[in-house]
């Protein structure tokens, strides 16, 4: 390979430093789970994007697929990823990759809220989530319980959304 494939720097773009317990940070709930926004698509020209997830007793998103890679990293807890309708019960310390089109979901299967890092590649999750989800001010207290009425125009939202983020809703 020869420097002259490499593109040249683009020094708009800089360093991005992210920290979930920041002021500036953006947090969100969406189906009882609180999602902050560490590192944005708009941080990285659309390459990838990086969200904490805390997810609580039995919670996790309802099946779905996307059309873009997503890595999994537990930092504590006990999360069940199913893939193609096979089961797997990972915990601290595991990755996972979700291949790209392949139908999935996951849930907590501690005692306790669990907690990972989910990087999608390239970006646009983020941007569905904040569009989607309720911004909130404090990862650490429990997300406010939606009413039916809030629980259905949200998923009313979601689905609207879903083709513009590559997404389709499985149930």
């Amino acid at each position: 390979m020869t420097t002259a494939s490499i593109p040249p720097d683009d020094p708009r773009r800089t360093l991005t430093v992210a920290h979930p317990d920041a002021a500036d940070a953006t947090h969100i709930t969406l189906a009882g789970n609180i999602y902050t926004m560490l590192v944005s698509g708009a941080d990285t020209a659309g390459r990838y994007c990086l969200i904490d997830m805390r997810i609580p007793e039995g919670g996790g998103p309802p099946p779905h697929r996307h059309d873009f890679e997503e890595m999994f990293t537990i930092l504590s807890g006990q999360i069940e990823f199913t893939l193609r309708g096979e089961t797997t019960t990972v915990g601290e310390g595991t990755t996972v990759n979700i291949p790209a089109n392949a139908p999935h979901f996951f849930r907590n299967t501690s005692d306790a809220p669990a907690r990972m890092l989910c990087m999608c590649a390239p970006a646009g999750q983020d941007e569905y989530f904040a569009r989607v989800g309720i911004p909130i001010t404090d990862p650490d207290s429990p997300p406010p319980a939606p009413t039916e009425q809030q629980q259905a125009e949200s998923r009313r939202l979601a689905e609207s959304l879903a083709a513009t983020y590559r997404t389709e809703l499985l149930s």
